[in-house]
Formats: structure tokens, C-alpha cells, sequence
């Protein structure tokens, strides 16, 4: 585990899009608002992401890229980077959770932990 220099918090904020969605043909979509902060002592860059989506079925997709929505931030201790970004699934609820793998500016690799949360079409979830 690393130590308290390479630390990033990431909270994310799912929501459904009705408007997008067409359940009748089960594409359901959500977006989720994802903020990254450098709660460590250096500064650390994202440089890519590790998605595990895993939809009402079980069925799993892993989504691996560099960077997130384009970029590849670099994050001074107490700064942070929010981006919004979407997800669509076969089914009205499922989760997403995974890691973006940091690079610190002394060189060293580590990962920030995606907190697994749960996309759900509003009455999904009862």
C-alpha cells in the first residue's frame, strides 16, 4: 500500500438519462460525474483507467484507455479534476467501479481506487 504521499481520493456521482434511454430496446443510459483529488504530498498525473461495468446480468466489461475525456491531468497536492463521462447498459441497473493509474512526479506508479457505485433507472432501486 502506499504511503500517505500518493494518495487520491475519487468520488463519483452517477445519474440516469431518460431522454437518451430507450428501455423497450434495453439500452438504458446513465452519466456519471467523477471528481479526482490529490489528497497526497505530491503532485501525481492520470494517465490512464481501468473500468470494471457490470450490468443487472451479471455480464461484465472492462474498459481500459489512456487518460479520462481526453486528458491526462495533472494534479497538485489539494487540487482536483472533475469530468463528466457516460456509460450505457443493457439493463436498469448495474455498477461500475475500477482504477486510474497515477504516475507521481518522483516517478513512481500507483493506482487511485474507483469506489464501486450503482447506476439505476429511478424506479430500479426499491
Amino acid at each position: 500500500m502506499p504511503d500517505n504521499k500518493y494518495r487520491i481520493e475519487v468520488s463519483p456521482m452517477p445519474q440516469f438519462i431518460p431522454e437518451q434511454s430507450d428501455p423497450e430496446n434495453d439500452r438504458y443510459i446513465f452519466a456519471y460525474t467523477i471528481t479526482i483529488r490529490n489528497i497526497g504530498e505530491v503532485p501525481a498525473q492520470l494517465v490512464s483507467r481501468h473500468w470494471i461495468i457490470t450490468d443487472g446480468n451479471n455480464e461484465i466489461q472492462e474498459v481500459r484507455g489512456l487518460g479520462v475525456v481526453g486528458k491526462q491531468p495533472l494534479l497538485q497536492p489539494g487540487e482536483s479534476f472533475q469530468y463528466t463521462s457516460g456509460s450505457s447498459l443493457t439493463t436498469p441497473i448495474g455498477t461500475m467501479k475500477g482504477t486510474y493509474q497515477m504516475v507521481a512526479e518522483d516517478g513512481t506508479h500507483f493506482e487511485a481506487e474507483i469506489p464501486e457505485f450503482v447506476l439505476a433507472t429511478p424506479r430500479a432501486l426499491h
